[in-house]
């Protein structure tokens, strides 16, 4: 993102060694034989204004990590510090208000609205939930108010939600994650759904948004076009673990883990001086039930060395000058120059 944001103080939420584990049974007696490890010492930092991209291939464990910081699903270990209190520390009854300060924005506008309740049902439901506004006229009044600021069409709030596009359909969704005026949005694959214009004008939207309300966002894709255009700071998750973070523009000028090396190479391009000389990654991705030992990733390294299946590399800082803040979980990135 070229017009990236300087970060400005201290993080708005800081995720610190989030592990979150699905128990596998097995057997008459549903015996816990192993377990999935979904999410496996994740760290991320998120300032506000300011938009983290996290992103990998299917089944690395994104989605789960964004659930579990809002506490939708339930994390074994680690701490989830929101604006100075750790979230997995509360009971139901004291999270309550803080979940109005950190709103989903769901990957299926259409599976995530009742489709038996009016617009402006939906959208109130943070409203009442929290209780903003007294009476019904104010919860109109807020409603339409919401709608045009995702650029809708305030009388359409007496509509069900099957008479508007995928696009509309998502606006709506991002108007009810905006009625409880969160600091920080959680956008699980929220254009991956949809057409690619439509993709670019929800994805200026969610910009022109941050602007306005200083938002974070926490943005979940396996899209990384998308992450260029709209994120600060990307964090690369593989197998359950972040493998590499950085800003932006350095991480995909310089990419230092194999497997970021090898996304970026996928990417399609015209221009041969784009083109990534990075080899292919070898092998199909091991289950999160039996990963392997040392490096999650060095079965499918093109760098693998012996050191790789024997330790389990840490997620160091490596780089300074444009690359300042930029950390790699691989060996290599140890001794490489900053």
């Amino acid at each position: 993102m070229t017009d990236a944001l300087e970060p400005r103080g201290e993080p708005l939420l800081r995720v610190r060694g989030l592990r979150t584990w699905f128990p596998i049974k097995h057997g008459l007696l549903r015996r816990t034989v192993g377990h999935v490890k979904a999410v496996d010492d994740v760290s991320l930092d998120i300032r506000a204004g300011e938009t983290l991209a996290l992103v990998g291939e299917s089944g690395c464990g994104k989605t789960t990590a964004g659930r579990s910081i809002l506490r939708l699903e339930s994390a074994q270990e680690g701490e989830v510090w929101f604006d100075g209190v750790d979230l997995l520390s509360l009971s139901n009854a004291e999270l309550h208000p803080y979940r109005r300060k950190l709103q989903l924005v769901f990957q299926d506008p259409m599976a995530s609205l009742d489709p038996r309740m009016r617009v402006r049902e939906i959208v109130a439901e943070g409203l009442r939930s929290f209780g903003i506004g007294k009476t019904q006229r104010e919860h109109t009044d807020r409603v339409a108010h919401l709608l045009e600021r995702v650029q809708l069409n305030p009388d359409h709030m007496w509509r069900y939600p099957h008479e508007f596009s995928g696009g509309q359909r998502q606006r709506i969704g991002i108007a009810r994650a905006l009625a409880p005026e969160p600091q920080l949005l959680i956008c699980d694959e929220a254009v991956s759904a949809l057409d690619v214009s439509i993709q670019a004008q929800i994805l200026n939207l969610l910009r022109d948004l941050q602007g306005e309300l200083g938002l974070a966002y926490l943005f979940i894709t396996h899209d990384l076009g998308v992450v260029k255009y709209l994120a600060h700071e990307v964090a690369v998750m593989y197998l359950g673990q972040v493998v590499e973070t950085g800003r932006t523009d350095a991480l995909f000028e310089a990419p230092r883990h194999p497997y970021t090396q090898a996304l970026l190479a996928a990417i399609p391009s015209i221009d041969p001086a784009r083109r990534s000389g990075a080899p292919p990654v070898l092998g199909d991705v091991p289950s999160p039930a039996n990963p392997p030992s040392g490096c999650r990733f060095h079965t499918r390294c093109p760098a693998v060395f012996d050191r790789c299946s024997k330790e389990v590399p840490e997620l160091v800082p490596c780089g300074g000058g444009e690359g300042q803040g930029s950390a790699s979980r691989c060996f290599l990135a140890e001794s490489s120059p900053g």
